[in-house]
């Protein structure tokens, strides 16, 4: 099943990083498949990955998402 990146997972993929580990090693530490962390990363690093900027853009797509789709409906 599906489930998004925390706040706390995110900063485990920073510290991580940090450590040296590769996407793969991180995806077996967080338990989640490894191209998870590659779309991760890929959306959230800009200039290096900051996972503070990275929850605040999940954060600011999944409202848009939310919006739109009750938007949709007006019953």
């Amino acid at each position: 099943k599906y489930r998004q990146l925390t706040q706390t997972q995110r900063y485990q993929i920073s510290a991580l990083r940090v450590a040296g580990k590769s996407q793969r090693q991180i995806a077996a530490v967080l338990g989640c498949n490894s191209s998870t962390i590659s779309r991760e990363l890929r959306r959230n690093s800009i200039q290096g990955y900051e996972p503070e900027s990275a929850q605040h853009r999940a954060d600011t797509r999944r409202r848009g998402v939310l919006s739109s789709a009750t938007s949709e409906y007006r019953g």
